[in-house]
């Protein structure tokens, strides 16, 4: 229901939305040009990233210097363009939507869904990797086996202590036949090469048309390297109301404004809830 009205993209982490906690991971990358594939409602994103010069200049007028300050470099953090993605069909449709705005270069795609916390972030060393090895970066992460069909899952060959090479990839398969437990997450750095087997259309899991079935294209029809780069910091998954309440917290705690009154808070409720189910509190963070 939060996101009836509102693009989910937009929904906030503390005080910032999700959309520019992924801007932001994209500029410490040194990515200087974004594109935002947008849909039916998102219209809100736009004006996140424009220019407010009305609210500034009251801003400003009320000596609130330092707030005005940092709306002015969420406009101006990087250069920003946006593609109309007409109908939902799938996020391999999304990337091939941007084709003309990427051109022929290598480019990250990053969902915000996924808030990745980790310092160097992780498109800024799959970007790194990347460009050492010439091959397509995808992060993976471990999943219960149990709940592999809810995402990508690779074929992975042998660990070379930084990387798996990609041998496949199969999207929401069943547990008894995933290759690995080793899921795709929201982060890829990827070859323009990948807009070839986009352009079939062919749909595939869900009806949509794939990236994961993209990726395997390269690997199977063009004879393209794939790489999986092991995420190692905290991932929220902020599209699940448990991942995005954890999120909420675990930012909400780092704040020096509140962090602390929060962890206050949190052990008082923390020893209540305990009190309420007749357990002995436990001492948490």
């Amino acid at each position: 229901p939060a996101t009836k009205a509102m693009a989910k993209e937009m929904l906030p982490v503390v005080d910032k939305p999700l959309i520019q906690y992924a801007v932001e991971e994209a500029v410490a990358a040194g990515i200087e040009q974004v594109i935002f594939v947008t849909g039916r409602g998102k219209r809100s994103i736009e004006d996140h990233f424009d220019h407010q010069d009305g609210l500034e200049s009251q801003l400003l007028a009320k000596g609130k210097d330092d707030l005005a300050r940092v709306y002015r470099e969420v406009s101006d953090m990087a250069e920003v363009i946006y593609v109309r993605q007409k109908q939902p069909l799938g996020l391999g449709h999304a990337v091939w939507c941007a084709r003309h705005a990427v051109g022929d270069e290598p480019f990250a795609v990053i969902l915000p869904d996924d808030l990745m916390d980790a310092e160097p972030g992780a498109i800024g060393r799959m970007k790194a990797a990347y460009e050492a090895s010439g091959a397509s970066q995808l992060a993976v992460e471990p999943v219960d086996p149990a709940d592999v069909g809810s995402y990508g899952v690779i074929d992975p060959g042998p660990f070379n202590g930084e990387t798996y090479p990609v041998r496949g990839l199969v999207e929401k398969p069943a547990p008894a036949v995933a290759p690995s437990n080793q899921s795709v997450i929201g982060r890829y750095i990827l070859s323009p090469k990948v807009f070839d087997p986009l352009s079939k259309g062919g749909a595939g899991a869900g009806g949509e048309i794939q990236l994961t079935d993209a990726l395997q294209a390269l690997i199977t029809d063009f004879g393209e390297a794939l790489q999986a780069y092991p995420f190692t910091g905290a991932r929220f998954d902020c599209g699940s109301k448990l991942g995005y309440l954890k999120a909420q917290i675990e930012f909400g705690l780092r704040r020096g404004e509140f962090g602390s009154e929060l962890a206050d808070y949190l052990r008082q409720r923390l020893t209540e809830t305990a009190a309420d189910n007749g357990a002995q509190p436990v001492s948490q963070r």
